[in-house]
């Protein structure tokens, strides 16, 4: 072997070991994202000790997408290559669903918001604009109240802020069952049942019972929430609004001056969210989509992509 060849040899071997320890620092694993379309990957990251599944991709100034519960960051999916074109987009499980891992402790938004943002920070992001639903809208609201300088924009969607005086009223709304539907005999009632359980999520929330989540979606968030450990760590979320209370009532003492996005359905919650938001923050637009339920993504798909790029 020639002193060149074996150069050649040692310095694409040297490259190579710095393309897998890079790799191996970001990820676990990664590949084309066959829901976001080719410039999106799927990956999964330690953070702290938590895997954190998430699909990433595009070229800009950074967008944190947050979906809800009986979700995952599938949800995302129509509006990633839209968002893509000019903003690098990050799509996380939340913890203790979909992808990522179960965290021995620490299911409530103060502290999965504190994870997202350790993600977000592994990544090299300094400053982002988050969006959120449903639950992810209450880790997005914990994100921004807790690193007020490093988000640009927020976008809430179609719930309500535990602790922020209007909370009540939805909460113990006696339609809304759910939210105390947790624990050993609810489990074993549910097992097995995932589809039925799920299935009045998607149809009873709703503007129009027949038309909300697409098939596949729904099979891909039975299967997600089927699997061991799953249900409850989902429901550990709604367990936690007790404790969002307590830390929102203190975390709103401070109100958030970046520009707010609220936006509700009008046969859903409207714009309960959107009157909370402004005592919570000091700059809000509100809107309140027309023949939409709590699926806003779905249901008004073009409305609300149309506004999120907007407002982003």
């Amino acid at each position: 072997m020639t002193y060149s060849l074996r150069r050649i040899r040692a310095i694409g071997a040297f490259c190579l070991m710095l393309v897998c320890v890079e790799h191996s620092g970001a990820a676990y694993a990664s590949g084309d994202d066959k829901q976001g379309g080719k410039q999106f990957v799927s990956r999964t990251a330690d953070v702290e000790g938590v895997k954190i599944h998430y699909t990433t991709g595009g070229h800009g100034p950074t967008v944190i997408l947050l979906h809800g519960y009986a979700e995952t960051s599938r949800m995302w999916t129509p509006i990633l290559p839209v968002l893509g074109e000019k903003f690098m987009v990050i799509a996380p499980d939340l913890p203790g669903i979909g992808d990522s891992s179960i965290p021995a402790d620490g299911l409530d938004m103060k502290t999965a918001a504190i994870r997202i943002h350790a993600l977000a920070r592994s990544l090299g992001v300094e400053k982002a604009r988050v969006v959120g639903h449903d639950i992810g809208l209450m880790v997005a609201y914990a994100y921004a109240a807790q690193f007020p300088s490093e988000v640009e924009k927020l976008v809430v969607m179609d719930a309500f802020l535990p602790g922020v005086p209007g909370w009540e009223a939805i909460y113990n709304n006696p339609n809304i069952w759910h939210f105390r539907f947790n624990g050993p005999t609810p489990e074993a009632l549910v097992h097995g049942r995932e589809q039925i359980y799920f299935a009045y999520f998607w149809n009873d929330l709703a503007a129009d019972k027949t038309r909300s989540l697409p098939e596949g979606d729904r099979k891909a968030y039975v299967e997600a929430y089927s699997r061991p450990g799953r249900m409850k760590a989902g429901w550990a979320y709604f367990v936690s609004f007790q404790q969002a209370a307590r830390d929102f009532e203190k975390l709103s003492q401070t109100k958030l001056t970046m520009p707010v996005l609220s936006i509700g359905g009008d046969k859903s919650l409207g714009d309960a969210l959107g009157q909370q938001m402004k005592l919570v923050a000091t700059d809000v637009t509100v809107v309140v989509e027309k023949d939409a339920g709590h699926w806003i993504m779905e249901e008004q798909a073009k409305q609300t992509m149309d506004e999120l790029v907007k407002f982003l």
